[in-house]
């Protein structure tokens, strides 16, 4: 399957732009990332941008039975996974947003996670996290505050920008939420 990559004039029209979320009652987990990149922007699809390495980092963990491209995103839904951002804005990079709309951000986050009632919710990226729930000495991992009744998970952002986790890095931390996720007591090993 072959994407057409968008032109400089695509990305730029793609700021502000929104991702539909990918979402429905009673997910084993709802990941969430920081906000929409423009490339994803101007795609329609949640972690496009060539780099990006959430696809393969599930599939390395064992969420998917292969690695699925950006154009698959709403097959997540048929296995129990879903997609949304802090902030719905796209942009260039994520410091472009302010922490007034990554707080805003996490309070629509909070109703959305009381209506659909997740298992987990994995915040995919600890910058983003400890700014907009205000945890400024949080830690990777399953955190110990929930929203409503849904657990709290932080993984490192699978942006290729985020150099510090390597594609080994990133599927070890998304394995533990898996291994959480498919415990029918949703217990952290």
């Amino acid at each position: 399957m072959t994407t057409v990559r968008p032109t400089k004039g695509d990305l730029l029209a793609s700021y502000r732009r929104r991702l539909p979320d990918l979402i429905e009652p009673g997910l084993k987990v709802l990941f969430c990332g920081i906000n929409p990149g423009l490339y994803s922007a101007a795609v329609g699809h949640h972690f496009a941008r060539p780099g990006n390495r959430f696809w393969g980092a599930l599939h390395a963990a064992g969420f998917t039975e292969r690695t699925f491209v950006p154009a698959d995103d709403k097959r997540l839904l048929q296995s129990g996974y879903g997609l949304t951002n802090i902030v719905a804005r796209a942009t260039a990079q994520a410091n472009e947003l302010t922490g007034d709309e990554l707080v805003l951000g996490r309070r629509r986050l909070e109703r959305k996670v009381r209506r659909y009632a997740p298992r987990w919710v994995a915040i995919l990226g600890i910058g983003a996290y400890r700014a907009a729930f205000q945890r400024p000495q949080a830690t990777w991992g399953p955190q110990a505050e929930r929203l409503g009744r849904s657990g709290l998970w932080v993984l490192p952002n699978p942006s290729g920008l985020n150099a510090s986790h390597q594609p080994v890095d990133l599927a070890r931390a998304f394995r533990r939420l898996q291994r959480a996720a498919s415990d029918p007591k949703g217990e952290v090993r």
